[in-house]
């Protein structure tokens, strides 16, 4: 069931409510809403919205042979990813960047958010449809304007039939498949790329894919490889920004 409403703070938000309220809430339903007034990305950035666009959330229930819920993130990378390369066949540059982004060239098309509450993840899809927000400092995309018009809730039912499929074989023991499909869609390996560590400040150095947990590699000058739990991978020399 895809329920949608005219105008909400946050699809993500009010998932969250009715968990925490006790509700039980069904895999394979989705929460889409026209408008977000608190629409918010990764890390508390915020997340502007666009009429027309793909605004909308889903949970899943946690089980004990499930892989790491982090990886839900990659697996809803996957599902996106099929969905717009469904629409626009043509998209050759069409490619997921760890953890959560979906990019055209250098441009962000859609972002995903994981919140967890007891045993549920609540993955939250934003996809530029109709129109490309502009947000500071990062270069964004729309499927309208290149040139491949789609309607929301056209969108919509194909997504929730691809993200249903895909975390079904994800309960089911086929994440080491969809880690591989994850690699195939992703920037290629050895794109040089720069984290920023809040530690260390910013590294660069040489993507290496991801592991069997969903944590990013990077190889650096040295030869040594380093596991990224958290932050933002950049291409080098790349305007875009995580969301």
């Amino acid at each position: 069931m895809i329920q949608t409403v005219a105008e909400i703070s946050s699809t993500n938000g009010a998932l969250l409510a009715r968990l925490g309220g006790g509700e039980a809430l069904r895999e394979g339903d989705w929460l889409v809403a026209d408008r977000q007034t608190a629409g918010r990305g990764r890390a508390g950035r915020v997340w502007s919205d666009g009429y027309g666009n793909f605004m909308g959330s889903t949970a899943v229930q946690l089980r004990a042979s499930d892989p790491l819920p982090q990886t839900l993130a990659l697996v809803a990378g996957v599902a996106v990813h099929e969905t717009v390369r469904g629409i626009a066949p043509g998209l050759s540059d069409l490619r997921l960047k760890w953890p959560n982004d979906v990019l055209v060239g250098e441009a962000k098309l859609a972002g995903i958010l994981l919140e967890r509450h007891g045993d549920a993840v609540v993955v939250g899809i934003g996809v530029n449809l109709a129109q490309a927000p502009e947000v500071r400092d990062r270069v964004t995309a729309s499927l309208s304007v290149l040139g491949h018009p789609v309607s929301r809730d056209a969108f919509a039912a194909d997504l929730a039939a691809r993200f249903r499929d895909a975390v079904d074989r994800w309960h089911f023991g086929e994440w080491p498949l969809l880690r591989q499909q994850w690699i195939a869609r992703a920037l290629p390996t050895g794109t040089l790329v720069s984290v920023k560590d809040s530690e260390q400040g910013t590294i660069i150095g040489a993507f290496g894919g991801i592991d069997e947990n969903g944590v990013a590699l990077l190889r650096l000058a040295d030869g040594a490889v380093r596991a990224i739990h958290a932050g933002d991978i950049e291409m080098v020399g790349s305007h875009a920004s995580g969301g």
